[in-house]
């Protein structure tokens, strides 16, 4: 068979794999409306309750409210949530017996994780572009170009963290297994990733504590991510004291999170599963 028609068939399936992911998710209002509100009333819970007691800037045109800081932290926690509820239709499929049903199939594992991907990072993109919706309250203003690398950015970071979800429920039995690893892995990458609170800033006197966080958010991933956002956002911020990664790092450190996330994805997809056929 010729490349472009082995190329074009897998392809095929994968695109038809995906298509199912996005057709179950918007299929369970459930599914959206808890991934999209969980983020909302965050944001303006914190938000409003944070807004008087934290300022970021050194001077009046470059401050910024709670509110304003913590909207990238919220968008990437909608991704996240959104990572999370997409991989769970990993277990399903393999309690329904639809998982090896695609195993046996005559196609590569790759095209399998691609299509399971695919679908999840399209679903989470276009729940962060609803509310992305949102930064027209906050005194923003993206141009066509930085607009355009902002919804590239979110793409290949929702690709990172629906692969990443793609790991652990590859090796998960159940849904409440699932959830509990979960909430020990995504929720802490995501509180060290500057979304909530800033990354501090190496400084002669910092203390072992302070010394500690700055490293454990400077390898997180995830804060490059949230600070390409910021920085695509509000590109004339200052964040004195603070440390958030120029925009130049936040792409090779987030493309290099996703390929690497989905190489490990399509690796562990080889081997055995409970109930697996092969």
């Amino acid at each position: 068979m010729e490349p472009a028609g082995y190329f074009a068939r897998h392809l095929s399936a994968a695109s038809a794999l995906g298509w199912r992911e996005i057709i179950r998710f918007f299929r369970q209002r459930n599914r959206i409306v808890g991934s999209i509100g969980t983020p909302l009333v965050f944001w303006l819970l914190f938000g409003a309750g944070l807004s008087r007691s934290f300022r970021i800037g050194d001077g009046a045109a470059s401050q910024q409210s709670f509110l304003e800081y913590f909207f990238p932290g919220s968008l990437f926690l909608l991704v996240l949530f959104t990572a999370i509820f997409s991989s769970i239709s990993i277990i399903e499929d393999r309690r329904e017996g639809f998982l090896q049903g695609v195993l046996v199939a005559p196609i590569p594992r790759w095209v399998m994780v691609l299509g399971k991907n695919l679908g999840g990072t399209i679903v989470a993109l276009v729940q962060g572009l609803i509310f992305l919706l949102l930064a027209l309250t906050l005194p923003i203003e993206l141009s066509l170009a930085r607009g355009l690398q902002l919804v590239a950015l979110l793409a290949v970071a929702s690709l990172a963290l629906t692969s990443l979800g793609f790991v652990f429920a590859w090796k998960t039995d159940s849904s409440q297994g699932f959830h509990a690893i979960m909430n020990l892995v995504l929720m802490p990458l995501w509180l060290l990733s500057g979304g909530f609170f800033p990354a501090p800033a190496l400084a002669a006197n910092a203390t072992a504590s302070e010394l500690a966080l700055h490293y454990a958010m400077r390898l997180n991933p995830l804060s490059y991510g949230v600070g390409g956002v910021r920085r695509l956002l509000a590109p004339d911020a200052v964040y004195p004291g603070c440390w958030v990664p120029d925009l130049t790092a936040s792409w090779i450190v987030t493309i290099a999170f996703a390929a690497v996330a989905f190489a490990a994805a399509v690796w562990i997809s080889r081997e055995r599963t409970t109930g697996d056929l092969l």
